[in-house]
């Protein structure tokens, strides 16, 4: 896989039925867990850590600072960290693929300096089942 260009990773959120860009992120990081099941007993081989194939719970944190992409855009998103709601979102990652289900925002946060543009960095945690589609 060759390189891809950072900036090309988009956030969206469901508008009726169609995913509309909310921001582009300039940072992010995403991170996928599952925890684990341990089930090690006496009569494992040679004491080694078993562990319970698929028992574990699930989860996805989307974290980045980004420009919303209009006063629209920006509302939305205060709207839905206020309100507690857990929207489907989309996450489309260059050359990769797109996840998609519901988020919580866990964290939103503002910066503006005085001679540039107002920023914000988002904690987004999953609140669902989600998918992925390889582009």
């Amino acid at each position: 896989m060759s390189a891809q260009k950072g900036k090309d990773l988009l956030l969206k959120i469901d508008d009726q039925g169609t995913f509309v860009t909310v921001a582009g992120l300039r940072t992010r990081n995403i991170t996928f867990n599952a925890a684990t099941i341990d089930v090690t007993s006496q009569d494992s081989v040679g004491q080694w850590r078993e562990l319970l194939a698929g028992g574990g719970v699930k989860n996805a944190q989307i974290t980045g600072t980004g420009v919303f992409k209009d006063a629209a855009s920006d509302a939305r998103m205060r709207e839905v960290f206020f309100n507690g709601e857990v929207p489907p979102l989309e996450i489309i990652i260059p050359d990769f693929g797109s996840i998609t289900g519901p988020f919580q925002i866990a964290a939103l946060a503002f910066k503006g300096e005085h001679n540039g543009e107002m920023t914000f960095e988002i904690t987004l945690q999953s609140a669902g089942p989600l998918s992925f589609v390889p582009l």
